[in-house]
């Protein structure tokens, strides 16, 4: 009996020691390449110089965020090594700087590099690597393309959804509508063109009367505005980026054009667009949006804007809150940490693309109310989701309902 007995406890023993280590095995901290029990390594592109310059600070404002996160401890215990390079809107200087950050210094992952034409130039690359292009700064539909770029996962409603949402708003409101698109002459220009022939469909050839495309390199577009008010069109699509679209609307005014204006997103930014350009000068113009815009008072009570204004007071106090750009790299940030977040302790690149298509009704509170974000294995297009607003005064008013509008990759 005894020795029964001693054999029973052995084998206890062994058990004992077998569930430890497999338990101790699965607990096991997994990295890959930039990330560490201390620090979790990240790479960023912008454009602080060159044609788009203004968008530059939407990194300024990670590196604030990123400091803010740091200061309180960092992400699961580890600090973020925020490497941030200027491109200068320039996609072969994207290529050299995508190269320096992945085999040089070694980042776990690019986060939110800026603009369609730089992100493209590396899209190959990156998924050659298999390093995560994660939250691109660029609403291309062609970043939601899991099976075929599964690295790679945009942030922004993209391009195409938002101008079908402006078409379906024409049709049915105005249905005689001549009009005129000014667009920038690349895959961010002609992404937001097919959406809006898309969204009028059959009546794209007959209610688009001109198309006038420009060229980064331009010192100015003025001479394409004045073109395009010669066709005798009383709605004006403005697909630019910040520089540009400061200018049209300046020289829409100064000619004493007077169409519906249309203007998208990415450059309905009141610090860096419409105060340049002129509050006069910008009246009832147009556009979508799916963030809290601070010149709005009716967040002034809001606690997520409290958040952001204390934010950008403490970490940011030189930049711009008027500037959208500061809001957009504030809430992708926060994007990023919850993502980062689930990632626990497996620091792998699959992981951090895993996790960042397991993100479940999630808010930052920048977004506008009824917006959430939602990624899958099979849906890279976080926000999807617009409302539409009109520039009254000195800041954009909301109207109508939160509009979804999926366009796949």
């Amino acid at each position: 009996m005894p020795a029964v007995t001693g054999k029973l406890a052995a084998a206890s023993i062994a058990l004992a020691v077998f569930a430890t280590s497999t338990s101790a095995a699965l607990a096991q901290k997994k990295y890959d390449t930039g990330a560490t029990d201390t620090e979790i390594k990240i790479g960023n592109i912008m454009p602080y110089s060159g044609p788009a310059s203004a968008y530059g600070i939407i990194g300024r404002t990670e590196a604030a965020y990123f400091k803010k996160v740091n200061e309180e401890g960092g992400i699961n215990g580890r600090k973020i090594n925020y490497i941030s390079y200027d491109d200068a809107y320039s996609p072969p200087k994207t290529v050299e700087q995508a190269r320096k950050l992945v085999e040089s210094d070694e980042v776990l992952f690019i986060f939110n590099s800026l603009g369609t034409p730089p992100n493209s130039a590396i899209h190959k690359y990156m998924n050659s690597k298999k390093v995560p292009q994660l939250f691109v700064a660029t609403g291309a539909t062609k970043w939601n393309d899991p099976q075929n770029f599964p690295w790679t996962m945009g942030w922004q409603p993209n391009y195409q959804s938002e101008t079908q949402i402006y078409a379906k708003w024409l049709l049915k409101n105005k249905p005689d509508a001549r009009i005129a698109v000014l667009y920038q002459n690349d895959d961010y220009g002609k992404d937001y063109l097919k959406g809006l022939k898309d969204g009028l469909g059959s009546k794209a050839s007959s209610m688009i009367v001109a198309e006038e495309s420009y060229e980064t390199s331009e010192p100015t577009i003025d001479n394409h505005i004045v073109k395009l008010k010669s066709t005798g069109a009383d709605v004006f699509m403005n697909i630019t980026t910040p520089k540009f679209a400061a200018q049209a609307i300046k020289k829409v005014a100064e000619i004493g054009w007077k169409p519906l204006h249309f203007l998208n997103n990415v450059s309905a930014s009141v610090g860096s667009v419409m105060k340049p350009a002129g509050f006069e000068n910008g009246q009832d113009i147009i556009s979508a949006d799916y963030l809290k815009d601070v010149s709005d008072p009716e967040w002034a009570s809001d606690p997520g804007m409290k958040d952001f204004l204390a934010f950008m007071t403490k970490y940011f106090p030189e930049g711009d809150k008027l500037d959208k750009g500061t809001i957009v790299g504030y809430a992708v940030a926060q994007t990023l940490v919850q993502a980062l977040k689930q990632c626990g302790d497996n620091l792998t690149r699959e992981n951090v693309m895993k996790q960042a298509a397991s993100l479940k009704d999630f808010r930052t509170e920048a977004l506008l109310p009824g917006i959430q974000i939602n990624t899958s294995a099979t849906d890279f297009a976080p926000i999807s989701q617009l409302r539409l607003e009109k520039f009254k005064g000195e800041r954009w008013e909301l109207f109508g309902d939160v509009i979804s509008a999926d366009v796949g990759g």
